[in-house]
C-alpha cells in the first residue's frame, strides 16, 4: 500500500507531491533542493558545495522519516543546472555514502525549481 512519508524537519513541498512515498519496504523520495526545512527559504549559500550539503541533509531527513538511511539507498538521480558543477557535487555526494555505492545517473538540465543548481532524489529500502 502506498503511504506518504511525513515528519518534522522535512523541507516543505512546493507543489502537489509528497516528500517521499513508501510502498512496502521500498522508499521513493521526491527530488530535494536546497530549501531550509524550518523557514522554507532557499539555503543555497555561497557555493555549490554548501547547496549540495543542504540537499543531502534534506534527502537524509526524508529517508530517516521513512525508516531508512543512506546505507539503504539503491538508486539516486542527480540533476544539475550545469555539468560545470559535477566535480564539486560529486565530492559532497560521495561523502554521504559508503561502498557499495548506489546506482546513479547525473544529468544537466536547462532549469531546476527555484533556479537551484542541484536536485537529488533516490530509491531506498526500509531498514528492517
Amino acid at each position: 500500500m502506498k503511504k506518504a512519508i511525513e515528519g518534522k524537519g522535512l523541507a516543505p513541498a512546493i507543489g502537489p507531491y509528497s516528500a517521499g512515498i513508501s510502498w512496502g519496504d521500498v522508499i521513493f523520495t521526491s527530488g530535494q533542493i536546497a530549501m531550509d526545512p524550518h523557514t522554507g527559504d532557499m539555503a543555497q549559500g555561497n557555493s555549490i558545495t554548501e547547496e549540495t550539503h543542504r540537499v543531502m541533509k534534506n534527502l537524509q531527513a526524508v529517508l530517516l522519516a521513512g525508516s531508512a538511511d543512506f546505507n539503504s539507498v539503491v538508486k539516486t538521480s542527480i540533476f544539475l543546472s550545469s555539468m560545470d558543477h559535477f566535480a564539486e557535487v560529486n565530492e559532497v555526494y560521495g561523502s554521504y555514502f559508503a561502498a557499495p555505492f548506489p546506482a546513479r545517473e547525473t544529468v544537466a538540465v536547462k532549469t531546476l525549481p527555484k533556479n537551484v543548481n542541484v536536485e537529488i532524489s533516490c530509491i531506498a529500502m526500509r531498514k528492517s
